[in-house]
């Protein structure tokens, strides 16, 4: 059942420290030949307030009846405000799409947690851009590290879920990001830059209007293990240079970069003061109401002028 046609095809812990967070920064920083080089239009860091923060939750194989997501769906409706500093998107399984879209209201934005590139034909359990744009649906994501090593999604399939979506006129987050043991091997940025240039072959400058980066290390996800915000921090500027060099800077500059690995009410603040994280893709957080209402409320810290 893994067919997908001639086109696409699939193909086959340590927490981090104080000690090993200084590590990074200095091998990231200091060292980023290493990775890949960032020419002559890298860019210095740029603001949160140039860009509107944007909350999103995944809720994944969650939960297990309609009436527990419109239980979930209400209360996080209810989070969302006037006051609320930011956009806000979930991600649910796409039985509950309509009803989570009826219940929610227009604070937030009901999206699908994945798509298929084809439009049609004959692929069992296939969902099309189409069919959810038929629906209202104006989101979806792409990339996520559980349909790359579950699934076996590879770069050329989410590279083509993303043009599909763009080719519709819909918004995709395109998740990458590295493996413990990538992390261990100082090969982040390496890894970032690669996952983007496949993920985004063929979108053009005219297209990134579409795209939002998330930025989610592997091991960081559903481990409660989380980067300081320090290290995120470190990495979302070098792929905001990456998009800078693939794109140029007023792109990269407009794109929003979300950081998604185990964001809680405790360390959503503390990320979001950073001037290059734009939001966060929440996981686990996101199926508790009061816990994403806290996230979606974060405390805008400002920044020096």
């Amino acid at each position: 059942d893994e067919k997908s046609g001639g086109r696409y095809h699939y193909c086959d812990p340590n927490p981090p420290t104080m000690k090993l967070a200084t590590a990074f920064l200095v091998t990231l920083l200091g060292g980023a030949s290493a990775f890949a080089p960032l020419p002559q239009n890298a860019r210095s860091e740029t603001r949160l307030s140039e860009r509107k923060p944007f909350i999103t939750g995944n809720w994944k194989l969650n939960p297990q009846t309609k009436q527990e997501a419109l239980d979930l769906a209400s209360e996080v409706g209810a989070a969302v405000t006037g006051a609320s500093p930011c956009d806000c998107a979930i991600f649910v399984p796409f039985p509950f799409i309509e009803s989570v879209q009826r219940t929610v209201g227009p604070g937030i934005s009901v999206g699908a947690e994945m798509v298929t590139p084809e439009a049609n034909g004959a692929f069992t359990g296939g969902i099309s851009p189409q069919m959810l744009k038929s629906i209202g649906v104006e989101w979806a994501l792409a990339g996520h590290s559980e349909r790359r090593t579950i699934n076996k999604e590879t770069d050329e399939y989410i590279n083509a879920q993303c043009v599909k979506l763009i080719e519709n006129e819909m918004n995709v987050i395109l998740c990458i990001g590295e493996t413990d043991e990538e992390f261990e091997k100082n090969l982040v940025g390496s890894v970032c830059e690669m996952q983007l240039k496949k993920g985004l072959a063929g979108v053009s400058n005219e297209d990134m209007k579409y795209v939002t980066i998330a930025y989610e290390p592997v091991w960081a996800i559903g481990t409660g293990k989380v980067a300081t915000p320090e290290i995120a921090q470190s990495v979302h500027q070098v792929i905001r240079d990456i998009l800078s060099n693939m794109y140029g800077s007023e792109t990269a500059d407009a794109t929003r970069i979300l950081y998604g690995g185990s964001v809680s009410p405790e360390s959503v603040d503390g990320l979001l003061e950073k001037p290059d994280i734009d939001g966060a893709l929440v996981g686990g957080a996101s199926l508790d109401s009061a816990k994403f209402g806290r996230i979606i409320n974060f405390q805008p810290v400002a920044q020096p002028v």
